[in-house]
C-alpha cells in the first residue's frame, strides 16, 4: 500500500492555521490546483460523513467524503470516492500540532492508498508535491501576508 507523507512549518499559530483548513469546503481557498468546491445535499462542512465535489484547475472532477474532524485535535482525515486518479482505498490526514518555540505550526499530511505497481511511484510523487506540499507552501505565503 503506497504511503505519502509531506510535513512542513507554518509561521503562525496552529488555531489560525486550523481556521483556514477546518473548512471542508474550503480547498479553493488554499489548495492552488482547486478550482471550485461544493458540499452536496447542502450539508454543513463540518459534518463527519458529508461530502465534498470539487473541480481542479484541469479540470478533473472529485468526490471524497469526511471520516473525521477535530477542532481539538487540529486534524481532518478524508476518503476520495471518486477520482480520474487510478488508485482505490484512499484516506488521507491532514494534522496540525502547535509548535510552541515561535508559536508556529507543524503539519502533517498523510495518504495511503491502493493502485497498480507500476503507478505507485507516480501517484506518491504527484499527490505529494502538487497537491500536499503546494498546499502547505499556499498556507505559508497566506499566513505571511
Amino acid at each position: 500500500m503506497p504511503r505519502v507523507y509531506v510535513s512542513s512549518i507554518i509561521d503562525a499559530p496552529a488555531a489560525k492555521v486550523w481556521d483556514r483548513i477546518r473548512d471542508f469546503n474550503g480547498l479553493p481557498r488554499w489548495v492552488p490546483a482547486v478550482r471550485d468546491s461544493r458540499i452536496e445535499n447542502g450539508e454543513p462542512a463540518d459534518r463527519v460523513g458529508c461530502v465534498r465535489d470539487f473541480h481542479l484547475q484541469n479540470g478533473d472532477h472529485l468526490r471524497e467524503k469526511l471520516l473525521g474532524l477535530s477542532d481539538y485535535d487540529y486534524f481532518c482525515t478524508y476518503s476520495i470516492l471518486e477520482s480520474p486518479m487510478p488508485l482505490t482505498d484512499y484516506v488521507a490526514t491532514i494534522r496540525l500540532t502547535p509548535v510552541t518555540d515561535g508559536d508556529r505550526t507543524f503539519a502533517e499530511w498523510t495518504a495511503e492508498f491502493d493502485c497498480a505497481a507500476e503507478v505507485a511511484e507516480d501517484l506518491v510523487t504527484g499527490i505529494g508535491q502538487n497537491v500536499f506540499l503546494a498546499g502547505f507552501n499556499a498556507l505559508k505565503r497566506q499566513m505571511a501576508g
